[in-house]
């Protein structure tokens, strides 16, 4: 039996991140990936998905060439020329996690993994054969798989996830979507902008359930240019066949029962905890109904055994795991290092895009606080107009006490990337005034922060004052 020191399950952004930290703060690490490096993230998630919509928001920027002056020929769309660039950004993407695995003196192992006991590994290798290893630390970080729901028609062609809907060849002419979360609502945007008829069904009463409702509405409101139907609060019944090749989906709405065709159906409705085959049991590891069981310091109910990632059930986000496994890997070279829930960002990449974090206005409200609301549109935002993007707007949710920012919202252009500047202040437990004395760039979209955080106490310069009670 073969002994190692620190051992990896899982080379997604969480596992991958893990072995790249602990080997540089001195550890010998083996990575054990039974796929392709970069996990879903990279291979069927945030990358190839992010390219996909990059074109669409190419299509729609030479659509909107003609406000400038700018006049183009017919625009047409090479789906397959599409696909290939989302293809070749993938693999460019995974060469450069497996180049930083060499660099970093990282041993990675293809094979699927097995525990038989505590800190004893099964490695199934690419040759069918079966090594045992023995670890003085194991870092679980096996991510995540699409969740099933329970009815009827779900195995049939033409039934696909999210990895399905990035191995089409064609643009579908019609496409109903299960589930209004984020994963719904990035392939809504990308197919809908492509010219397919985009139905999708959320059985909870809004769209993106978890984000604010101002934040929700107003997303709804938006995809209706791409001509996208959203039905909120529509539980699904059955997948059947349906006239000319096409599915049928029933669904018990708010009108009653009603029934969706289209040529593909694309189950969108979340993701669970990859552990089918991993022997928790064997080596006595708990796992609830959400994931495996951690602590602050990622560490399973068994010394030496940590766990990172989708696979716990948290926050099912990449960057949520890359700092997760920075925190396992510190733990595991001896170091005292606790995981920081309070902030983390939340990102949804429809067109305009959605970003959050901390608390909803619902949720500062039922925890008891006392709420000041600050709110900035980008229509009257400088940066927003020149770039001909003024939809949406920033929200601020402070308590009256302290003028302590418990959470910030952005619906508008580049609201994944602005959203940074509020994590950082909430993460250094910034206050209201001091985003809004912070002087920000002009013109900037980032200016909209600033003057929303003014707004928290009436004060915003460039929208009319309040009416007074």
């Amino acid at each position: 039996m073969a002994e190692k020191d620190i051992v990896i399950i899982g080379g997604g952004p969480g596992g991958y991140v893990a072995a790249i930290r602990a080997a540089q703060l001195g550890g010998k690490v083996t990575l054990i990936e039974k796929d392709e490096l970069g996990g879903l993230c990279l291979n069927r998630g945030c990358m190839p998905t992010k390219t996909l919509l990059r074109g669409v928001e190419l299509l729609e920027s030479l659509e909107a060439g003609k406000d400038f002056g700018i006049q183009v020929g017919e625009v047409s769309v090479d789906f397959s020329k599409l696909m290939a660039c989302k293809d070749r950004v993938v693999k460019t993407l995974v060469s450069g996690v497996s180049s930083l695995m060499k660099s970093n003196g990282i041993e990675v192992i293809k094979g699927k993994a097995k525990m038989i006991s505590p800190l004893r590994i099964e490695v199934l290798d690419e040759k069918q054969q079966r090594i045992t290893y023995h670890a003085r630390k194991i870092i679980i970080a096996t991510g995540s798989v699409s969740a099933d729901l329970p009815i009827a028609g779900t195995k049939l062609p033409g039934v696909i996830d999210s990895d399905g809907a990035l191995q089409l060849t064609q643009i579908p002419e019609s496409m109903v979507i299960i589930g209004g979360g984020p994963i719904g609502l990035e392939f809504g945007t990308i197919f809908a902008a492509l010219d397919t008829k985009v139905t999708i069904l959320e059985m909870l009463p809004q769209i993106l359930p978890s984000e604010d409702a101002e934040v929700a509405s107003s997303l709804d409101k938006s995809l209706r240019r791409f001509k996208i139907q959203t039905l909120t609060g529509s539980q699904v019944k059955e997948i059947t066949e349906g006239a000319q090749g096409k599915r049928k989906v029933v669904a018990i709405t708010s009108q009653g029962e009603k029934a969706f065709e289209a040529q593909y159906v694309l189950m969108a409705v979340g993701r669970k905890p990859n552990v089918e085959g991993l022997g928790l049991q064997e080596a006595g590891i708990h796992l609830s109904k959400k994931g495996i069981e951690v602590n602050e310091k990622m560490e399973t109910n068994i010394p030496g055994i940590y766990a990172i990632g989708d696979v716990t059930g948290q926050w099912l986000l990449a960057h949520f795991a890359m700092a997760q496994g920075e925190v396992a890997a510190q733990n595991v070279m001896g170091h005292e290092v606790r995981m920081e829930t309070r902030v983390v960002p939340r990102c949804v990449y429809t067109l305009p895009e959605v970003a959050a974090v901390g608390m909803t206005e619902k949720q500062a409200k039922e925890a008891g606080y006392e709420l000041k609301i600050g709110r900035f549109p980008f229509a009257a935002n400088g940066k927003a107009t020149i770039i001909g993007e003024r939809n949406g707007f920033v929200k601020i949710v402070a308590e009256t006490k302290y003028d302590e920012i418990l959470g910030l919202h952005i619906f508008g252009p580049q609201a994944t990337d602005l959203i940074g500047e509020a994590v950082l202040a909430m993460r250094l437990e910034a206050t209201a005034p001091d985003m809004a004395q912070a002087i920000h760039p002009h013109p900037t979209l980032t200016e909209a922060l600033m003057e929303a955080a003014l707004d928290v106490e009436g004060m915003a310069v460039h929208i009319p004052p309040r009416r007074k009670s």
